[in-house]
C-alpha cells in the first residue's frame, strides 16, 4: 500500500500561474490526413481546409516538441497521450482539467471521445475518488474553465439556440454543476461570441479571448464577449491598467492562448511581437516557441496543455 501511494499523482491546481510541476502535453504524432470540410470542428480549421493550408503532421510535431523542451528546461514532469493512429490528440486541455485535487473529465464532442482513453495509464495513477465525470447534459471543455484561487472563471453560451453552434462547447448546466462541485468557490460565467463560419467572430473557448497572468496582469479581447458588463467585470477585477487588450487579428492568431509556467515565466508564440514585447516590459521571462501551424486549428499553447500539479 505504501508503494501504491508513493506512485500516485497528487493533483493540485488552484490557479493559472503557480509554478508548474506536472502537465499533460498533447501529441501531433499520427495526426491523420487533412479532415473533410464537413468534419471540421471550428471555423478556423474549416478556413484552412478550404484554402489548402491545413497544418501537416511533419510541421506540427516539431512545434510540440519545442514546448516539451521548454518544460524539460524548467524541470516539469510531462505526460503524453498514447498515440492513436490517424487521430488528432493535440488539444489535451479540452478533454479534462484539474481544479484543486479533482480530475474532471470533460463532456466533449462525440467524435473526440477516444482521446481520454489515451491517458488511461496516467489516470490510473490518480486516486479514483478524485476523478469526476459530468452528467451527460452538462457539456464542458477545459478551455472554458480557469481556476483562479477563490474563483472559477467559465466561458459559456447562454442562448437557447446553444445546439446550433458546434463552437459552443460549455453550457449553463455545466456551470451550475461546477458550482455544486465547488460550493466554496465563486463560479463566474462569461457568455462568449460564437460563429460556426467566421473565426474572427468566434471565441471557441474562454482562453481564446482572455488569459490571467502573473504580476496581476491579464490578456483580454473585448469583442470575444457577448455581454459588455461581463467583459467589464473582468477588466475591473484585474484593473484596466493591468489588462493587455488584443485586437481582432491578434485574437484570430490566438495571442491570449499562451501558457504560464510560473508567475514570472510564460511560453508564447514567437510571432506575437507586440504581446511578447509588452510581457518583457512587465518583467516576464518569455520562452518563445513556433506554434503557428497548430494555431490554424483554433488552439494554441493553453489548449494543448493540461496542468496536473502546480505549487
Amino acid at each position: 500500500m505504501l508503494f501504491y501511494m508513493d506512485t500516485m499523482i497528487q493533483l493540485h491546481v488552484t490557479d493559472e500561474i503557480s509554478r508548474l510541476r506536472a502537465v499533460v502535453l498533447g501529441t501531433a504524432q499520427s495526426n491523420g490526413p487533412t479532415p473533410k470540410l464537413q468534419d471540421a470542428y471550428d471555423p478556423k480549421s474549416a478556413e484552412h481546409i478550404k484554402a489548402g493550408t491545413y497544418p501537416l503532421e511533419k510541421d506540427m510535431v516539431p512545434e510540440m516538441e519545442a514546448v516539451a523542451a521548454v518544460f524539460e528546461k524548467y524541470g516539469v514532469k510531462v505526460y503524453r497521450p498514447e498515440v492513436i493512429k490517424d487521430y488528432n490528440q493535440i488539444f489535451s486541455r479540452d478533454i479534462a482539467f484539474v481544479i484543486d485535487d479533482k480530475f474532471i473529465i470533460a463532456n466533449i464532442l462525440e467524435d473526440r471521445s477516444k482521446e481520454i482513453h489515451a491517458l488511461d495509464y496516467m489516470i490510473d495513477q490518480i486516486d479514483p475518488s478524485k476523478i469526476i465525470e459530468f452528467p451527460e447534459a452538462a457539456h464542458i471543455e477545459g478551455g472554458d474553465v480557469m481556476p483562479w484561487n477563490d474563483y472559477i472563471f467559465v466561458g459559456t453560451f447562454k442562448d437557447k439556440d446553444y445546439r446550433k453552434y458546434i463552437t459552443a462547447r460549455t453550457n449553463m448546466e455545466a456551470v451550475y454543476h461546477l458550482q455544486k462541485l465547488f460550493p466554496k468557490k465563486k463560479v463566474v460565467s462569461f457568455s462568449l461570441k460564437k460563429s460556426n463560419f467566421d473565426p474572427r467572430e468566434n471565441a471557441l473557448h474562454l482562453d481564446c479571448c482572455f488569459q490571467p497572468l502573473g504580476k496581476g496582469k491579464a490578456i483580454i479581447h473585448k469583442e470575444g464577449f457577448l455581454i459588455e458588463e461581463e467583459y467589464q467585470w473582468l477588466v475591473n477585477f484585474f484593473g484596466v491598467e493591468n489588462c493587455f487588450h488584443i485586437t481582432k487579428e491578434e485574437m484570430y492568431h490566438m495571442n491570449s492562448n499562451i501558457f504560464s509556467i510560473s508567475p514570472e515565466v510564460v511560453i508564447s508564440e514567437k510571432t506575437f511581437t507586440r504581446l511578447n514585447t509588452w510581457l518583457r516590459k512587465e518583467g516576464f521571462t518569455v520562452e518563445e516557441v513556433p506554434y503557428a501551424e497548430i494555431a490554424k486549428q483554433e488552439g494554441l499553447l493553453r489548449c494543448s496543455t493540461m496542468p496536473l500539479i502546480r505549487d
